[in-house]
């Protein structure tokens, strides 16, 4: 008997209890699916994780000011003014590992045009920041060094504000906008950016050189640097080396001895990637075991079916082999049909899978990314399933004794 004749008669079999069959494929599908759309919804997950801290900048350090401490009760981190200007240049200047490093101080304002106004977070910052994190104008251009020096009253405008202020679509460049009362000229609209992992929109922001920030908009200590630091790393294998430097740098300048604590904070956004996006694959992967599981119940239960097919058909074993046929080829007619029965689940688990998928992505909002692997290797261990499973029930098939077999009732 030939292959095609063993598949021929291993479908029509099949064919013969199409309920039974479906059913026993059933556990399969549900296994394959559920492997398929948990997988394509942790690598979504995973891949969202990763866009959000790329908005934010590669290579990215934020140095943050200490903490106050009065009569035991200590205030949250920035609380205290602890980075000066002199640090930021240090910083600039003496650290090696460091590419680039930019002031970052925040307030919120009301920014008013012509006919709208809106209410947003305004940064003093410097030319560095923008090259820090990645973020080009979409019109216009960012303020210049010369800007920079002679406090000039220019600003930048993330996107979600030019459109609040100036309407969709419309380019506020060379229009002029008050914030506080104080006339500024629009010079650019940086490109979109999105969302942070928290839900922050980036575009709904505004940016002005920091001195034009400190002599109009924060005043205060000429000193200290009321706000943080962005530093970006030289490379991405040189941050943790990079926090180490600038942490000794500070430590330094301070006069911390080593009994004392720092007297600031850096956060490493690329370990807090990394935290997120392991806790993402390891969340992905407990899904993925668990709905493994149904492949394991799909396989005990082809078992149990091709059992219950061997008693049932035991006459019809005993009559093919006392016509010639070959007990090999007894074994193959059932190692077949467990296959095929897997086979299929397999392919329709995938296809309902991706399905499941593209529903909750639509539905929840969810980001989802199908691996084509994943969905290859979830085929092939369906039919494995099949095999191994099957392997029992058509051993006993083969070994039947023809004579005791053509007697069964």
């Amino acid at each position: 008997m030939n292959p095609f004749m063993t598949l021929r008669v291993a479908m029509r079999a099949l064919l013969r209890n199409k309920m039974r069959s479906f059913l026993t494929t059933l556990c399969i599908i549900i296994g394959v699916a559920a492997v398929i759309a948990m997988v394509a919804i942790g690598e979504g997950a995973k891949a969202r994780v990763e866009a959000a801290f790329s908005a934010m900048g590669t290579n990215l350090l934020i140095v943050m000011p200490g903490s106050t401490r009065t009569g035991g009760v200590q205030g949250g981190s920035g609380s205290n003014q602890t980075l000066t200007w002199e640090d930021l240049r240090a910083i600039q200047t003496e650290v090696n590992t460091v590419k680039a490093a930019a002031p970052q101080l925040r307030s919120s304002a009301q920014l008013m045009s012509e006919e709208q106004n809106w209410s947003t977070s305004v940064y003093g910052t410097s030319t560095e920041y923008f090259d820090i994190r990645s973020w080009p104008p979409a019109e216009g251009s960012v303020f210049s060094q010369s800007d920079i020096e002679g406090g000039t009253k220019v600003i930048v405008l993330g996107r979600s504000v030019a459109d609040k202020l100036f309407g969709q679509g419309s380019s506020p460049i060379g229009q002029s906008i008050r914030v506080r009362n104080i006339p500024f000229q629009v010079i650019g609209v940086l490109s979109r950016k999105g969302q942070s992992a928290m839900g922050q929109d980036y575009d709904d922001s505004a940016y002005i050189p920091y001195t034009t920030f400190r002599s109009k908009i924060q005043g205060g200590l000429v000193k200290f640097l009321s706000g943080s630091i962005m530093i970006e790393a030289t490379a991405s294998d040189t941050t943790a080396k990079a926090q180490r430097e600038v942490t000794a740098l500070l430590r330094d300048r301070h006069r911390l001895s080593d009994s004392q604590d720092d007297d600031f904070s850096i956060r490493n956004l690329a370990e807090i990637a990394s935290a997120q996006q392991e806790g993402t694959e390891t969340m992905t992967t407990l899904l993925a075991a668990v709905a493994a599981v149904s492949l394991l119940v799909g396989g005990i239960g082809i078992m149990n079916i091709m059992l219950v097919s061997v008693t049932e058909r035991t006459r019809e074993i005993g009559l093919r082999m006392a016509i010639g046929a070959r007990r090999y080829q007894i074994l193959l007619q059932f190692l077949v049909e467990s296959l095929v029965l897997a086979f299929i689940g397999g392919i329709i688990g995938v296809a309902l899978g991706v399905g499941s998928a593209k529903w909750l992505a639509a539905k929840f909002g969810w980001d989802m990314l199908i691996r084509p692997d994943v969905a290859f290797i979830a085929v092939v261990f369906s039919a494995l399933t099949g095999v191994v499973f099957g392997l029992y029930p058509a051993r006993k098939a083969s070994r039947l004794d023809p004579i005791d077999a053509l007697r069964y009732e």
